[in-house]
């Protein structure tokens, strides 16, 4: 599983890491991105939507980080 810490990144560049990751990526492939941006939480679930990919979950980490798992559509 491919991980993306881009934890104090600003929107957009979250949604941009994970789109080039899922890109290399295959099929059904998950990729874990976390990240302290707090538009994220809108961004993520929209990219996901709208490239076709799957939200698998979206939690809290203790350092205020969100970890988000997306798998590849």
């Amino acid at each position: 599983m491919a991980e993306i810490d881009a934890r104090h990144l600003l929107c957009p560049l979250p949604v941009l890491r994970l789109r080039r990751a899922l890109q290399g990526a295959a099929p059904g492939a998950v990729v874990a991105l976390e990240a302290t941006d707090p538009a994220a939480v809108l961004d993520v679930p929209h990219f996901c939507a709208e490239a076709g990919h799957e939200l698998l979950s979206s939690a809290p980490l203790p350092d205020g980080a969100r970890r988000y798992l997306v798998r590849r559509g």
